[in-house]
């Protein structure tokens, strides 16, 4: 299936209670912005997973999710997220992230989060045909 060859950046900037004793980003705090950025990336296609839980009952739990840690980000520093859908099946979906400097010339991170469709049971699903043409390049499915 073909998907967007897309990729969003989300800026952000370290706040100080995400860093820990030695001034570091903690490293739980990759997993909350990989999902700022994932909500960003949806936004972007015109989406949100208030529409989608919302109109079709649908839901997108991580079902694995793995970061590779570069290089420390420290308290008060720029930094984006650049996120983009790697894979698109009709019941699931992962996404691949790039942590780095605005410049992009930094790497501190990367990471990926698969995620399957599931209806309100927890059961898997397939996604709505509305949600799968906004992610696919083309309109046919």
């Amino acid at each position: 299936m073909m998907i967007r060859d897309r990729i969003t950046e989300t800026p952000f900037r370290v706040r100080y209670a995400e860093t820990d004793q030695m001034g570091f980003a903690h490293h739980s705090n990759h997993l909350v912005w990989f999902e700022v950025a994932r909500l960003e990336f949806f936004r972007d296609l015109g989406l949100s997973y208030d529409q989608l839980e919302r109109e079709s009952q649908t839901f997108l739990p991580v079902v694995e999710i793995r970061c590779r840690y570069m290089k420390p980000l420290f308290y008060d520093r720029e930094f984006v997220i650049r996120t983009r859908l790697k894979r698109l099946g009709r019941r699931g979906m992962t996404f691949a992230y790039r942590i780095v400097d605005p410049a992009g010339s930094v790497n501190y991170a990367r990471g990926e989060s698969r995620h399957i469709a599931t209806n309100r049971h927890g059961r898997p699903c397939t996604f709505p045909e509305y949600f799968l043409r906004a992610c696919r390049l083309d309109d046919e499915l």
